[in-house]
């Protein structure tokens, strides 16, 4: 993990102050920048966020989808939790402190749009950053590598329904045609770049030719996020200094959720007596977001100026100081999870051979019947 990396909380913070002091120096600037657009795609948005984006995409090896029943109890929960739970569970927590708890305190022409940020931000699991929660759970790589490259593989048909729906259920009026565009520009087409110049890479130079361009790209992309962040600040910042309190705000249902679903996840591994090294990296596929996208997608759906777009920032906000804590209880938790999975393991070979015995019993029976007659 680098020191940009390490340290990115501090780095996000010192460019919403610098997003909101040049857009309140430099307005005009800001309003160039977001006029910048051909059919409904702001471009220099769009290069900003295919410069975060691809250099993930470019670390997935989806010839790893072959190693997926290698660790199937892992599996099966990661994609319980990513699918089935995190974004309805995130929903359901944006209705109950946006829509209800904090309704009073929030602008009230903004509450729908921070909901449906909330659920962009919950709708797709991380790609980038669950490579370094995993190397410091010392997770099973390979477990990792199949996991997300499972994931971005259901996230290129799941993520607009998913979206779509939960916008539809909150009563959010969904912009089909933009958030189906949305979802080819950022996901589809950075996904089809990254493997050609993934496989353009490894035929040409080999792992070490891809880990030098990841080299390259990596503090470029990372200077993409952050610049993608001063100008949403600049737009934002005059609702932001009206109403300090809306990023405190937002960041408690984020925190409920991935405290929540990481809980979650590591529970249900060790109840499947799945391996610690197997349990840590799924827990944090389960808790983390996808944030790069989530900005993305909320900017193009709602706009620079949204409440979504702010609702997203604030997830990449308190990314790194969340999942660290979360890598910290799964690191000391280690000797409770093993014991645990041990006995469950133990229980799931003694219930198998109880079964198998079982028929043998009967035939024995049977057999001595047949004699006796």
């Amino acid at each position: 993990m680098s020191i940009v990396e390490r340290y990115l909380t501090l780095w996000v913070a010192l460019c919403i102050v610098a997003g909101i002091a040049l857009g309140h120096v430099m307005p005009g600037f800001f309003h160039a920048v977001g006029g910048a657009e051909v059919a409904e795609v702001n471009l220099p948005v769009a290069v900003l966020i295919w410069l975060m984006v691809v250099p993930m995409l470019l670390k997935i090896d989806f010839a790893s989808l072959r190693h997926v029943g290698r660790h199937w109890r892992g599996i099966g929960v990661t994609l319980f939790i990513n699918w089935a739970v995190k974004p309805f569970s995130m929903a359901a927590l944006g209705w109950l402190f946006i829509g209800s708890l904090f309704r009073p305190y929030l602008p009230a022409d903004q509450v729908d749009s921070y909901i449906a940020g909330l659920i962009i931000l919950a709708a797709a699991p991380c790609t980038a950053m669950v490579f370094v929660w995993s190397s410091l759970t010392r997770g099973e790589p390979h477990f990792t590598l199949s996991q997300v490259a499972l994931n971005d593989t259901i996230m290129v048909v799941a993520f607009a329904p998913i979206v779509g729906l939960l916008l539809g259920l909150s009563a959010i009026t969904v912009p089909w045609g933009t958030l189906v565009s949305s979802v080819a520009l950022y996901i589809v087409i950075p996904v089809g770049i990254a493997q050609v110049l993934r496989r353009s890479l490894l035929a040409s130079g080999g792992q070490a030719a891809l880990d030098r361009m990841l080299a390259r790209l990596g503090p470029a992309s990372l200077a993409a996020l952050l610049a993608t962040l001063v100008l949403l600040f600049g737009f934002q910042g005059e609702q932001i200094l009206s109403q300090p309190a809306v990023i405190g705000l937002l960041a408690v249902p984020i925190l409920v959720q991935v405290y929540l679903n990481s809980g979650l996840a590591y529970l249900l591994n060790r109840a499947a007596g799945e391996q610690h090294c197997v349990a840590g990296p799924s827990t944090l596929i389960g808790a983390s977001n996808f944030f790069e996208l989530a900005v993305a997608a909320a900017i193009s759906v709602f706009g620079f100026n949204s409440g979504a777009a702010l609702a997203t920032v604030v997830g990449v906000l308190i990314e790194v100081p969340v999942m660290l804590s979360v890598v910290w209880i799964v690191n000391r938790s280690k000797g409770w999870y093993e014991r645990g999975a041990r006995h469950h393991r133990r229980h799931h070979r003694d219930h198998r051979r109880h079964g198998d015995d079982r028929p043998v019993h009967v035939e024995r029976g049977r057999h001595h019947h047949h004699r006796g007659s």
